[in-house]
């Protein structure tokens, strides 16, 4: 596989819902984008709050723009805290760097990252890593 195929990623998409919905999380917003940083797909509950996927977004934004998981961004924010914002104001402030964007891989092949954003950043993550590997692809959340 080459390229993120729009099939993959609601099957990204479906199952990163249905983990939420397994663990009973808030309700979640999830951004699928390639590899480019473009939107491949993108759902929100039902009651999902103003600004959910606009931080679904800037998670996996994040990780690409820098090819880290976020939460090896969270790491390196709090380590270097200057970077980081650099960093985002280079990227006109759309990374959040926080857990819950992580990058798909096939392989050694970088294809997109998935961005969720709902409940705690690490109940976020867990979605994401298993939407991911539910399409039989790597999560690389940092």
């Amino acid at each position: 596989m080459a390229d993120l195929t729009l099939d993959t990623a609601r099957k990204i998409l479906d199952a990163t819902l249905a983990k939420g919905v397994e663990k009973k999380l808030k309700p979640l917003a999830v951004m699928v984008l390639d590899a480019r940083g473009c939107l491949k797909a993108a759902v929100a509950q039902d009651g999902t709050s103003l600004m959910r996927a606009e931080v679904a977004h800037g998670k996996a934004y994040g990780a690409l723009a820098l090819g880290l998981g976020s939460r090896a961004l969270f790491q390196r924010a709090k380590e270097q805290a200057y970077f980081i914002d650099a960093v985002n104001t280079l990227a006109q402030g759309r990374m959040v760097p926080v857990p819950g964007g992580v990058l798909i891989m096939d392989g050694a092949t970088l294809l997109g990252a998935v961005g969720v954003s709902g409940d705690t950043s690490d109940n976020d993550e867990i979605c994401a890593v298993a939407g991911i590997e539910a399409a039989g692809l790597k999560a690389n959340p940092g």
